[in-house]
């Protein structure tokens, strides 16, 4: 069960979890046939990715409380709608401004 947490708490967490420059990975979980709907879920890796399996912290739920998303039941990812554009890069720069006041602060990487 995952606890209940406000917009607040989330971005606390966040600050202490994410620092400038650090890369949050992202994986295209669903996408709608029309295009433009997707899930999508956010890790930040730990001593590189050499081992996906272990050295992950899954950031999904953070984000979508700190960004107001909603977080998709099936497969526990952010679900945002919209096309034409890059959308892990979208929630990522929408974070970084949220948490550093400037969206260029986080990189993003598709996995």
């Amino acid at each position: 069960m995952i606890k209940k947490m406000n917009q607040k708490e989330a971005i606390i967490k966040l600050k202490e979890l994410l620092k400038p420059n650090d890369t949050i990975y992202c994986i295209l979980t669903k996408l709608s046939n029309s295009g433009c709907y997707r899930h999508i879920n956010f890790y930040k890796f730990y001593n590189g990715k050499s081992n996906l399996v272990t050295n992950k912290y899954w950031l999904s739920f953070l984000i979508s409380i700190a960004l107001k998303l909603p977080l998709k039941e099936k497969t526990n990812s952010v679900g945002i709608g919209g096309g034409g554009m890059d959308m892990g890069f979208h929630i990522v720069y929408e974070l970084s401004h949220l948490l550093f006041k400037d969206g260029y602060k986080l990189n993003h990487e598709w996995l």
